[in-house]
């Protein structure tokens, strides 16, 4: 496992995370039991992943609660954790700034844990990023004063959006979707290195396209019946062009965690993990990188094949 800067005060992080969604129970994805999710965390740490990304909704807090059992007897120094604020775990969405505290010493509770290393606010309305117009980031600066969080962010999807962010506040962490098919963000991976932020990539895989485990003739239920069929046609034809670029040489899979780690900005990358098995699959995919030119074939098919087809999530 190599690892990279995050944030001040933070150890350097491994450059697979894991994203802790699928530890809660009834997630909205595969219902994993606690003794299972325990497993799944002890397996991470044993494979040199130190970087744990939760939030109090998933699982309706289940997730950070699994979590912090999990690294009970993990030396808190040694790694880092990062929650979010927003969206509850009863399933509620409250971005009141009132509400950052409360929120926050609630998950402290269930991680057990006196501080996480950051807390970003999860997935918001692009109107809540503007540090010149909200009180969030006055309360989010007393907090790392009072040593509860060491650093702050958001978790955001498009450049538009990271620049408000970073023009506007002092955020140190932002968690951004990014992948092959999705690179808009990437645009602002310059300014993010000169003001110090470390970078979380989000859906890596796109949410199981860039395994190869799909086609046109795929049928998706749960969370993944939102694709419309014309949406499944139109990925399954960029997914045969992504590799047709890559080549045969590694799976599809760790082609696109590679793509993902090549980018120096990147500090950690977080695909869903299910299993003890695809854990490992993920950690071993680090063995691997791309070569430069591999890199930016795949930047220049992104904007001339992919950008303005504005695929949905």
């Amino acid at each position: 496992m190599k690892y990279k800067k995050y944030i001040a005060g933070a150890v350097p992080v491994s450059e697979i995370g894991l994203g802790a969604w699928q530890l809660g129970a009834q997630s909205g994805w595969k219902n994993m039991s606690e003794r299972d999710a325990i497993r799944l965390v002890q397996e991470a740490t044993d494979l040199g992943v130190n970087f744990f990304d939760t939030a109090p909704n998933y699982g309706h807090g289940t997730s950070e609660e699994r979590l912090g059992k999990s690294l009970k007897n993990v030396n808190r120094s040694d790694i880092v954790i990062n929650t979010k604020f927003g969206h509850s775990k009863e399933g509620q969405i409250n971005f009141d700034a009132a509400n950052i505290r409360t929120s926050l010493e609630a998950s402290l509770k269930r991680l057990q844990t006196d501080y996480v290393d950051s807390l970003i606010i999860h997935s918001p309305p692009a109107s809540y990023l503007d540090g010149f117009k909200n009180d969030h980031y006055d309360i989010l600066e007393q907090l790392v004063i009072e040593g509860k969080i060491k650093g702050y962010g958001a978790s955001l999807d498009t450049y538009e959006d990271m620049k408000t962010l970073m023009d506007t506040t002092n955020a140190k962490v932002i968690e951004v979707f990014f992948n092959m098919l999705h690179q808009d963000t990437a645009k602002g991976f310059d300014q993010a290195q000169k003001q110090n932020i470390g970078i979380i990539a989000k859906i890596p895989l796109d949410s199981g396209w860039l395994t190869g485990k799909y086609s046109a003739h795929s049928h998706f239920d749960g969370i993944r019946s939102r694709w419309s069929p014309k949406d499944i046609e139109t990925r399954a034809l960029l997914v045969e062009k992504i590799q047709s670029i890559v080549g045969d040489e590694h799976s599809l899979l760790e082609s696109a965690l590679a793509f993902c780690r090549s980018y120096d900005a990147v500090s950690t990358v977080i695909p869903g993990t299910t299993s003890v098995e695809q854990l490992r699959r993920n950690v071993e995919s680090t063995r691997i990188s791309l070569p430069a030119s591999t890199i930016k074939d795949l930047e220049d098919f992104y904007d001339k094949e992919v950008a303005h087809l504005q695929l949905p999530w």
